[in-house]
């Protein structure tokens, strides 16, 4: 036990975390992340009590130097406190440096329970694991940093770098001689700086016969030696294997990140996990410095997808020429948002946006702080999804208004009526009413200033939303069209005659008809080098775009594929079978379903995924959260009362920080609305 107690802290500080590996946290690494913060706080309460407790702890299992004079005493006593209050200087500092990290790693306590409830209830047995855990880490911590900060007799270093120290302890080599070159452990103590004379134990004097014992021992040869030492081992008390270890162990420590050049220290901390490299900051003070670079923490932004760095006004500068890195931040704030997705608090949703009375939401847009819902009842309407106001109300359909796009202040709508119309967002004016489908336009994508539109009238129209001219008619079809994506090159269409082509809109010409469906195409997804196509017929098909040859076939669903997400070759794909699988387009391979007790009652009815989570929602009147990584059920995130007896959540639209949900009912068990999810965080 107390081997462990002296080894278990060096041997964790100087691996500096696992290599690189999978960004996203298991529960069990989050658990690990836990207690260090839990270790960080009992640091902050040990700081909190006074620096007598800081000179209690750390002299407690070091005897004093050996004095002769009463008064030679006391002054080194004097200057060994003055020395600890210099010490808990640089700690209360190297604690506010480390705010950040304790935020980083505490927005995973409430992860830590499957159920993602608001209390952290532990079993006895985890508890105590628990306690022994941080106490063992705040006893390696604080030895390291009697170990590790820097002294002045490294000062000279240049580069501005202080290396961390080896030891406290000085050299008992006053009790043997030490030659020139170092050939005994003595002479190394002493090469490294640490030769000063001084015993350990004061309460007795040097035995008569131990200069004997010891010229004995050093007339042995190496073998006698070591069989002399093993023999030693096995007739000392703990405690004394334990003084040993103290005396020996620092001298074989080295702080190899200080002693690199910072380019290559750089390189070999960016080997580290985002989290690894929070609890390496927590080192010394020189790891901190090199733990907070902004081009290191701009890479592992780079690896989960964060493109904007987070500024921040600190209260307190912690030392002249300290920055905090801005990447850093916003690596820490996309995990508070991850984590408030996993188990924030959803008791009752932030806005509930009420309008469209008891008619159907059929289409939903979401993007920057506006969102806008299109329903049966022949409107639009503009919302703000920061206050929930409705803002402005789009009239002028005569039909059902059965499909939107939105990019920026431009809205475009297609409708029962037959004809698209082109709205600004801010003023509610429509700019073009878009003339030429002779029946409802039921799909529609845009991309730039272009609108590809769908119809049941077989065709598909591309318009320019500008100047509202149709610009190429696109026909072949021989049934309506139901579904439509554009790149700005290509047009893929499905349609309800069980073909799926693709055109080239500057000439109009069909470049293939990809035949293989046995029923309706409902879905598409495009991605410029992939179609991926759902159908009724239960499958989901795989073509290449240039070639048109169906590459997979996908199979595995019972019924109607109704919504699909496309993603670097990930296909999340919902069914009215109410399951939901996730796909490896390139392989074919079916790589999770999310299923099990927890899964979906009805049909799935939309779904978006990220490179964490799944969001679907469905006929039960239920929005379901997923982990994309393995499949597995996360919680719910909205719950209807009306669910199972006709309330619906008919369209999802999700960012990164807010979910909207338009639900409703058939019957009237449910009141149309919207319901805005916000799990940000105040980063100040």
């Amino acid at each position: 036990m107390n081997q462990e107690l002296l080894s278990g802290g060096s041997k964790r500080h100087r691996s500096g975390g696992s290599l690189r590996g999978n960004a996203s946290l298991s529960h069990g690494e989050e658990d690990q992340m836990n207690r260090v913060v839990e270790v960080q706080e009992g640091n902050c309460a040990r700081n909190a009590d006074g620096s007598g407790t800081e000179a209690r702890g750390s002299t407690s299992d070091e005897a004093p130097a050996a004095v002769t004079d009463e008064e030679e005493n006391n002054n080194q006593i004097t200057a060994e406190i003055k020395e600890r209050n210099k010490e808990e200087e640089h700690d209360d500092d190297e604690e506010e440096m480390d705010q950040d990290s304790d935020d980083f790693e505490q927005s995973d306590d409430s992860s830590r329970e499957e159920s993602c409830t608001n209390g952290n209830d532990l079993s006895d047995e985890n508890y105590t694991d628990m306690a022994t855990h941080q106490s063992l880490a705040i006893l390696t911590k604080n030895q390291m940093k009697r170990k590790l900060d820097p002294g002045p007799e490294v000062r000279s270093f240049s580069s501005g770098k202080k290396p961390c120290k080896g030891s406290d302890y000085k050299s008992t080599a006053g009790l043997v001689p030490c030659s020139a070159t170092p050939t005994t452990f003595g002479d190394l103590r002493a090469a490294n700086g640490q030769g000063q004379p001084r015993r350990r134990i004061t309460s007795i004097q040097p035995p008569p016969e131990l200069q004997d014992w010891l010229k004995t021992f050093q007339s042995w040869s190496g073998p006698e030696r070591l069989l002399a030492l093993d023999e030693l081992i096995d007739s000392c008390e703990p405690t004394q294997v334990k003084h040993m270890m103290q005396v020996i162990e620092p001298q074989f420590q080295r702080d190899f990140i200080s002693l690199l050049p910072k380019e290559l220290a750089l390189y070999v901390l960016s080997f580290l996990d985002p989290k690894d490299l929070l609890q390496a900051a927590q080192t010394c003070r020189y790891w901190r410095i090199l733990a907070e670079d902004n081009l290191l923490w701009r890479e592992k932004c780079k690896e989960e997808g964060i493109n904007e760095p987070v500024y921040i006004k600190r209260r307190k500068v912690i030392k002249p020429g300290f920055a905090h890195s801005p990447w850093k931040s916003a690596y820490i704030r996309q995990h508070r948002i991850d984590t408030n997705w996993r188990c924030g608090d959803l008791k009752i949703p932030k806005q509930v946006l009420k309008g469209h009375d008891d008619h159907v939401i059929t289409c939903l847009q979401f993007c920057g702080n506006r969102i806008v819902s299109g329903s049966d009842d022949n409107t639009l309407k503009v919302w703000s999804a920061v206050t929930g106001k409705c803002l402005r109300t789009l009239v002028g359909h005569t039909g059902g208004v059965w499909s939107s796009q939105m990019r920026g202040n431009i809205i475009i709508s297609g409708s029962t009526d037959r004809t698209l119309k082109v709205w600004n967002a801010d003023s509610g004016e429509c700019i073009h009413t878009l003339y030429g489908h002779t029946s409802t336009v039921r799909c529609m994508h845009l991309h730039e200033n272009r609108v590809v539109s769908g119809s049941r009238d077989a065709t598909l129209r591309v318009w320019d939303i500008e100047t509202g001219q149709c610009l190429h008619v696109l026909m072949g079809h021989v049934a309506a069209v139901r579904c439509v994506q554009y790149d700005g090159r290509r047009v893929v269409s499905g349609a309800y005659d069980f073909m799926v082509k693709v055109w080239d809109p500057e000439t109009e010409t069909c470049l293939h008809t990809l035949q293989g469906h046995t029923n309706r195409v409902y879905s598409l997804q495009f991605d410029g080098i992939h179609v991926v196509s759902g159908s009724l017929d239960t499958s989901i098909r795989v073509w290449d775009v240039e070639t048109g040859n169906c590459i997979h076939t996908l199979t595995g669903h019972q019924s109607l594929t109704s919504g699909m997400e496309l993603k670097d070759n990930t296909l999340v794909s919902g069914n009215a079978d109410s399951t939901v699988k996730i796909w490896d387009i390139k392989t074919g391979q079916c790589l999770q379903t999310l299923q099990g007790p927890s899964k979906h009652q009805s049909a799935v009815t939309c779904l978006q995924f990220n490179k964490n989570f799944v969001v679907t929602s469905s006929d039960d009147g239920t929005v379901k959260l997923w982990d994309l990584k393995t499949g597995e059920f996360i919680r719910n995130l909205v719950t209807l009362e009306s669910g199972g007896s006709g309330g619906v959540v008919w369209r999802i639209r999700a960012s990164n920080t807010k979910l909207v949900c338009a639900v409703g009912s058939r019957n009237g068990t449910e009141e149309t609305k919207l319901l805005v999810l916000d799990f940000d965080v105040d980063m100040k």
